[in-house]
């Protein structure tokens, strides 16, 4: 069987993120190398953060979703030799994640200061009439908001 390395991400389409169950390891950017070879791959992951509770159900899922298309020889591999940064985030992660209902990480140029934080685009009204309530939410990933126009309370995962 011949498999490229674009079968294999779509594939892992099907791994999600074992907090936002819509949004698959891709496409928030945590699927960084896929090597190929005869019929042993190995995938790369650089976890959100280092301290990751996740990463032993994500390699296993991995693992799981390519043993079911007949790969039986998976290596997953957890580098942090490149960090990861919330720009990694597909265009397709971040409309999945404002529809479920959290604010997607704003673009930005590797420095992130307070300001970015605030003024968020609220996921339910677009609104930008927003003030952020705390930065620490549910996860180390997620901030909480309030909406000034919809009223609503709403997370955000955080720009890093």
């Amino acid at each position: 069987m011949y498999i490229t390395e674009e079968q294999i991400l779509e594939w892992l389409q099907e791994v999600k993120d074992p907090e936002i169950p819509v949004l698959s390891l891709v496409d928030l950017g945590v699927i960084t190398d896929i090597d190929i070879d005869d019929h042993r791959v190995r995938v790369t992951i650089t976890p959100t953060f280092v301290g990751c509770p996740a990463i032993d159900y994500m390699k296993q899922d991995i693992s799981d979703v390519l043993n079911s298309y007949g790969i039986d020889h998976v290596d997953v591999v957890v580098s942090f030799e490149k960090s990861w940064n919330s720009n990694m985030i597909t265009e397709k992660g971040r409309k999945a994640l404002k529809d479920f209902g959290l604010a997607p990480p704003p673009k930005h140029n590797l420095i992130v200061d307070i300001d970015i934080l605030e003024r968020i685009e609220c996921p339910n009204c677009g609104s930008t009439n927003t003030i952020l309530n705390s930065p620490f939410g549910p996860t180390a990933c997620r901030s909480i908001h309030h909406c000034n126009d919809c009223k609503e309370t709403f997370e955000q995962f955080k720009p890093v």
